[in-house]
């Protein structure tokens, strides 16, 4: 039995209009158009670019991510869930901050380094938001350690983030990691959430 909350997600999914131009266009999520947006402003996503997309599941971002890296380029999706395959993308299952599953990036990546990493990650959500915050937080730090062994120096992390109490504390962490960091909040992102999205060029040399 649906909880009237429930209900009512699903009521505002059904009419969403990104979830409905999703399907038109064949996109695994809604998602696709926060970093269709995003990279049409940017110009994040080139040819022959190798990227990794943590928290990829379901694969609308990597979807996007592997049309426009072609030819030449390289997508490796990491997630917790299973992904169904999608074309010119590596999958891999897993816990990224797991030594094994870095490992696995470190070989779909034929040992170079990332020049682009994509984290839409999120916690499960527990609906407190101080936690859910702290939690969406950690992750964010974990995507930073991630690409200080995995992106390549003045490489850049395009990451999800919830404004918040922890929010100062992410943004100053990927301040002295990275040389430039930019807010984003693209248009299929809901405007009664509290995610926004962080851009960070120029990771620094250790």
């Amino acid at each position: 039995m649906r909880t009237k909350s429930s209900q009512r997600w699903l009521q505002r999914h059904v009419a969403d209009p990104f979830v409905r131009r999703a399907r038109a266009a064949g996109y695994r999520s809604r998602a696709a158009f926060k970093l269709l947006e995003i990279d049409a402003r940017e110009r994040l996503l080139r040819p022959g670019a190798r990227v990794v997309d943590l928290g990829a599941a379901p694969g609308g971002w990597s979807q996007i991510a592997a049309a426009r890296v072609a030819p030449g380029g390289l997508v490796v999706a990491v997630d917790l869930l299973e992904i169904a395959p999608i074309s010119g993308v590596i999958v891999l299952r897993g816990d990224f901050c797991d030594s094994g599953v870095q490992a696995a990036i470190a070989s779909a990546l034929g040992g170079q380094q990332a020049d682009l990493v994509l984290s839409d990650l999120s916690p499960n959500l527990s609906g407190i938001a101080s936690a859910d915050q702290a939690r969406a937080a950690d992750l964010l730090r974990a995507a930073i350690e991630f690409c200080r062994r995995h992106l390549k120096p003045g490489g850049t992390l395009l990451a999800k983030v919830f404004q918040g109490g922890e929010f100062g504390a992410v943004l100053a962490a990927l301040k002295a990691a990275f040389r430039e960091v930019r807010t984003r909040k693209p248009a299929a992102s809901r405007g009664e959430s509290r995610e926004t999205y962080l851009l960070a060029r120029g990771l620094r040399g250790l």
